[in-house]
């Protein structure tokens, strides 16, 4: 396996080389040692190195292939005192259809998974609304271990169709779906509506795709999304805070709400905590954003990103999550300007990234490619710590548009491992 010793190296490895490794096998197809930057303080760098796996692929004669691969962990459940791995995602099979969601697991970190199943606890439900009996389907989950109960929490959210499965465009009911993983079973329980304080404002309101953060009492700040009655496609996004006893999801107040006129508004906000302060990435049509705040609730104007010599950051209609490692915090995401062009919204590569914390901007120097471009979109991801020495990137690569296999990808779902040098003692 070639070695890759720095930046200059790292941002070489092309599609010929992951396709060569990538067809040669599914596991660990790249090792990308990543080192301290020449111009950051001792103190402010955070060494790792990366390596690439597939656990699963599928692309069929429907196009059908998976999306929102995400995973979460159970600490001490797997082999030898590891962390059980649970990963759930979607099979996508139109523009926004998604049927059930199915699960497949390691006990190995990745060196073994199960094949993936359908979850059906997580199955779509039927339900009447407005007189028309309508599927709704659990979508853009996230599951995460929520360590003051013990328990694993998946986020998502519902999405509700045509009864010929056709997507439905707004105004529809949305709403914040949970799920809880039973430890005694192995198994999803299941999934359940979050009870909204104010049915008739977040009619349309979920935390699809959404990255949230758990206080160390045990409450969560959940990032949703909603639309205003009468505003149309326009979204606004807030910070839920909510109590969780183990078994029940509970709304207890939000914060400030932060909208803007642009084209759909804002969407998928994810958030985290670093160095005494909360920050906000946020999805945008035109350009991703960021925002800071003291207390988690009330978040400062959000503010595009860019990078550190003041250029756009080149994302645009697609999420942005973070990794955040106690030595530092990471921004993951994709952009246009990477010869990609041919890639549908740029979603390809994916990249990370360190972030400036003060000037609220992404430092160029130290970009490197997460998970290489193969034609097919990756925009749809997760971010879970594995532990102290791992975090996991999973992202899928969605088959959609027609001719995106001719580039070479098939619909791999990969788990991009970050390999710190530092124990993350977050």
């Amino acid at each position: 396996m070639k070695n890759y010793h720095n930046k200059k190296d790292l941002k070489n490895f092309g599609r010929r080389d992951f396709l060569k490794r990538s067809l040669i096998s599914g596991i660990s197809v790249c090792c990308l040692p990543v080192r301290g930057y020449s111009f950051l303080s001792e103190n402010q760098k955070t060494d790792f190195r990366l390596s690439l796996d597939t656990p699963t692929r599928h692309f069929d004669e429907k196009r059908r292939s998976w999306v929102h691969p995400r995973a979460g962990i159970v600490p001490g459940a797997g082999k030898d005192g590891l962390p059980r791995v649970v990963m759930t995602m979607n099979l996508i099979s139109g523009s926004d259809v998604f049927n059930t969601i199915y699960g497949l697991e390691t006990d190995d970190l990745g060196k073994t998974w199960t094949s993936p199943e359908e979850i059906i606890p997580l199955a779509p439900h039927y339900e009447e609304i407005k007189g028309v009996k309508r599927p709704v389907v659990v979508s853009d989950f996230w599951p995460r271990w929520h360590k003051k109960t013990k328990v694993l929490l998946g986020t998502g959210h519902t999405v509700i169709y045509a009864p010929d499965w056709k997507f439905v465009s707004g105004p529809r009911p949305r709403h914040t779906s949970y799920a809880i993983y039973d430890q005694g079973t192995n198994a999803w329980l299941p999934w359940q509506k979050l009870e909204m304080p104010d049915p008739e404002r977040f009619y349309d309101c979920g935390a699809g795709s959404t990255q949230r953060y758990d206080e160390e009492d045990g409450s969560i700040l959940l990032p949703v999304y909603f639309r205003l009655p009468g505003a149309g496609r326009i979204s606004t996004v807030t910070i839920s805070r909510c109590k969780f006893d183990g078994d029940k999801l509970q709304w207890v107040e939000h914060g400030n709400e932060l909208s803007t006129d642009v084209p759909r508004g804002f969407g998928e906000p994810s958030i985290t905590f670093f160095q005494g302060w909360y920050f906000l990435t946020i999805r945008n049509d035109e350009k991703g954003y960021v925002a800071k705040s003291a207390d988690g609730l009330h978040f400062d104007e959000p503010i595009p990103w860019t990078f550190d010599d003041g250029t756009d950051l080149g994302n645009y209609n697609t999420q942005q999550h973070w990794v955040t490692h106690s030595d530092g915090l990471f921004l993951v995401y994709t952009r246009r300007g990477a010869n990609n062009d041919h890639v549908t919204r740029h979603r390809a590569p994916l990249f990370m990234a360190q972030v400036d914390p003060d000037k609220l901007c992404v430092i160029r120097e130290t970009e490197c490619i997460l998970v290489p471009e193969r034609g097919a979109t990756l925009g749809n991801f997760g971010v879970t710590d594995v532990s102290e020495q791992e975090t996991w990137v999973t992202a899928a690569e969605v088959m959609l548009h027609p001719g995106v296999e001719k580039y070479g990808s098939d619909g791999s779902v990969f788990v991009a491992r970050i390999h710190w040098e530092k124990p993350n003692r977050l």
